[in-house]
This record gives C-alpha cells, structure tokens and sequence, in this order.
C-alpha cells in the first residue's frame, strides 16, 4: 500500500522541481534581457541640461542729489549699459 502511493508523489516531486528549475531560468533569461535593454536605451538617450536663468549681482545704483550713479561690480557688464541692454523694474510697487 505504501509503495502504490510513493510513485505518484515521486512523479509529483520531480513535476514541482523542474517546474520551479523553469521558472528560474525563465526568470534570468528576462531580467538579463530587460538589463540588455536598459543599456541600450542608456546608450542611445540623450540628457538635456535644463538651463535656467539667474539673476547675479553685478553693480550698484545710488542717488546723490538728482544725478543717478552706477558702481560696476563686474566690468563686462559696461558694454551692455553702453548700448542700451538693461530693464527697469520697480521693486517697492504701492
């Protein structure tokens, strides 16, 4: 009695073990495949550097009397107030 149902647990047994020996495989042949990929689209993708403008102090503007002054920080910026290149905006807005 005991060696008629050893044969069907036998058969089950190895069924679950090469089940499960199958899923593992099957299992490493995605994630390997899904790591291929993950490296060509790396390769291929392009990164854009997001560019924001900032603002930077530069020079000093100050009133003495009714003539205005601008003291320059950073020389480069001459040219530019030279030729026009600047906007004015009011902080104190009432």
């Amino acid at each position: 009695m005991g060696l008629d149902l050893l044969i069907p647990f036998g058969i089950l047994l190895i069924l679950v073990i090469y089940l499960i020996y199958t899923r593992n495989n099957f299992e490493k042949n995605i994630v390997s495949l899904y790591e291929k990929k993950f490296d060509e689209w790396k390769k291929h993708s392009t990164i854009e550097v997001e560019k924001t403008s900032h603002k930077e102090l530069v020079g000093l503007v100050f009133k003495t009397d009714y003539k205005i002054n601008i003291e320059l920080l950073d020389e480069n910026i001459e040219s530019q107030l030279k030729r026009g290149k600047f906007e004015v905006s009011n902080l104190k807005d009432s």
